[in-house]
């Protein structure tokens, strides 16, 4: 009998395993196949803290999801129309959020007595009829690779661990992926072991053959091509992203880049990114901690660097002391915070907006210092490299917010022609710049900032450290007015940087009964949201802030033109907090601390009950 092909606009598949079940490569191979075919898509990992959690227990369920399709993707799906299961373990976890009437592939030799006690199951839901309203596939993947691979050279351990190779090759008979890219990729991985590499192959191959061949499918699924602007694009994570942003941010004002760093989750993939590009003029050093990392990046800087540092919200707050002295000194630096879940350690490996009130407030004094947020995986480029340019041209330290979700969420990347990209103009006095009175290293420009002037330069010789200096000439100085003066030109160079934000963007119409206001990655579901009111003829638009500190200047005359304002954030209502006051409105807001980003279908159901 010949099997149906299905064309669907959208899917949204999740794999589901143990920690050790390889599922975080499973859903990325399955993510580069399916860049590859032309679809648009998102993704976002989610993996416990554990380094390694006892196998089959709730705790170490490790899972990757993927929504992709055939137009624009904003999220990485609300709720999985097929779900990878591969222990009952992950099915526990699970199987809440799976659609109904959705699609289970199920490791059934995992289903063990043993490992239904450690997940929690009295009964085998595969064979209870528990799973009723389901479309269950229960697949002996373990004993079909045992048989495929029975004249490998892998140990018994070894052919066990490619049943995920197994599960991969059926999800790409059933969505009609292509296998010759991972066939490619397992033969360069594993270039040193080609019989590791062949007994991959064969697993992914025997689970393609499954789907094809076995009578209990008889329905694939097409999505087809996206039709995305025009260009040479690549999947693209947003710490990967960061990294390539800096770069070419330091390339664009003839610097060499260095980043002083510390590793954490979930930022550590910069640092691992930037350090194997040395051969772009990248230095990077990996501190003993926090403070060393962001030390050594100010001293750069001073020098001449373009200075970075990565870190999440624990390396947030050693840091802190330290981004008051950048500030003091008036150095260029960008700080990238990818956020987690907090407080202390808190949740390493989950995503949280909740450091803004810390980037924007969280220092000691009147310590002003501009704050830009990315939106998606891809937008991490524009950011690292904007925050780059403003850090340079007001001699300004920049924090740049990302956060878990979308720094290891990833998503299409339009690859930007290099020569398009904005040039960066930097200069340096040289001794020329040493009048009758000496070098005045903290005279200002027109936009405030002070001279980035190179140690060592003949003539330049001038003071600097965390007292407070004297306007003009950098002496320390005590004085009460000119205290209150650098303070204020501090703050000033902050809030000149409004001249350098385009004008907000609307989507919907520039006025209307609700305005829903984001920042950072809240915009995908923000944005899905708003196109189902909207489709439903709702009186909703939305707004994204790319800079939330300082505000867009044309915030409050936007704002004013709508009856209501809605703010989702996954925090407690930071944003809100700070507009309340810039605004001098009610605002009403949506908050979830889960460790989680927002569903799409949550924001909706918020905007309904506000509308009526």
């Amino acid at each position: 009998m010949a099997k149906k092909v299905i064309s669907i606009n959208e899917a949204t598949i999740r794999f589901a395993g143990d920690s050790g079940d390889g599922m975080q490569l499973t859903g990325t191979r399955f993510t580069e196949a399916t860049a590859i075919v032309g679809n648009d898509l998102k993704t976002i990992p989610n993996y416990p803290s554990e380094i390694r959690a006892p196998l089959g227990t709730l705790a170490g369920v490790s899972a990757f999801q993927l929504m992709f399709g055939s137009q624009r993707v904003f999220t990485p799906g609300d709720l999985p129309d097929t779900l990878v299961a591969m222990n009952p373990a992950a099915l526990k976890v699970h199987l809440r959020d799976l659609k109904k009437g959705g699609t289970i592939l199920a490791n059934a030799n995992a289903f063990t007595a043993k490992n239904l006690k450690m997940a929690g199951w009295e009964n085998n839901p595969l064979e209870d009829g528990s799973l009723e309203g389901f479309t269950v596939f229960s697949i002996e993947m373990s004993r079909l690779v045992k048989i495929a691979l029975e004249n490998s050279d892998l140990t018994s351990k070894g052919i066990e661990r490619t049943k995920n190779m197994f599960a991969l090759g059926v999800l790409f008979w059933m969505y009609n992926r292509p296998i010759e890219p991972t066939e490619e990729w397992l033969r360069k991985k594993f270039a040193k072991n080609p019989s590791i590499a062949e007994s991959n192959i064969i697993a992914m191959k025997t689970g393609f053959n499954y789907g094809e061949t076995t009578e209990i499918f008889t329905t694939s699924y097409a999505v087809e091509k996206a039709d995305l602007p025009k260009g040479k694009y690549r999947n693209i994570t947003g710490n990967v992203a960061v990294a390539y942003g800096l770069v070419s941010a330091a390339e664009k004002a003839g610097k060499e880049l260095f980043l002083g760093s510390y590793p954490i989750t979930p930022a550590s993939e910069i640092l691992h990114t930037l350090s194997g590009l040395r051969n772009h003029g990248v230095k990077t050093f990996q501190a003993e901690d926090e403070i060393a990392g962001i030390a050594s990046a100010i001293g750069a800087s001073y020098a001449g660097d373009l200075a970075v540092t990565t870190t999440s919200g624990p390396g947030m707050a050693l840091k802190t002391e330290a981004i008051g002295l950048a500030i003091i000194t008036e150095l260029p630096l960008v700080i990238v915070n990818v956020q987690r879940g907090g407080p202390s350690t808190g949740m390493p490996t989950k995503m949280e907006q909740s450091d803004l009130l810390q980037a924007v407030h969280g220092r000691n004094s009147d310590a002003q210092i501009p704050v830009i947020a990315a939106k998606d995986p891809a937008d991490c480029f524009d950011c690292a490299f904007e925050a780059a340019r403003i850090a340079m041209k007001y001699m300004t330290p920049v924090i740049l917010l990302s956060d878990g979700y979308l720094g290891q969420g990833s998503g299409p990347w339009k690859i930007p022609d290099p020569k398009n990209l904005p040039k960066i103009e930097v200069s340096h006095p040289d001794s020329s710049a040493r009048g009758e009175d000496g070098f005045m290293p903290y005279a200002r420009d027109e936009n405030e900032a002070r001279p980035w002037a190179i140690p060592g330069t003949t003539g330049l010789e001038h003071r600097i450290g965390g007292l407070e200096k004297e306007n003009i000439t950098g002496m320390v100085s005590q004085d009460p007015e000119n205290h209150q003066l650098m303070t204020d030109i501090r703050a000033r160079k902050v809030e000149n940087i409004t001249q350098e934000i385009p004008p907000s963007e609307i989507h919907g119409e520039p006025k209307g009964k609700l305005l829903v206001l984001g920042w950072g990655s809240t915009h995908g579901a923000i944005h899905v949201a708003v196109d189902r009111a909207l489709a439903k003829g709702r009186s909703v638009s939305q707004m994204h802030l790319r800079w939330v500190s300082p505000f867009p200047s044309d915030l409050k005359a936007i704002c004013d033109e709508f009856d209501e304002i809605l703010i989702p954030e996954v925090n407690s209502g930071q944003l809100a907090l700070l507009l309340k006051g810039e605004l001098a409105r009610e605002i009403h807001q949506l908050n979830i601390v889960r460790g989680e980003p927002f569903r799409a279908s949550e924001i909706e159901d918020k905007i309904n009950e506000i509308l009526g």
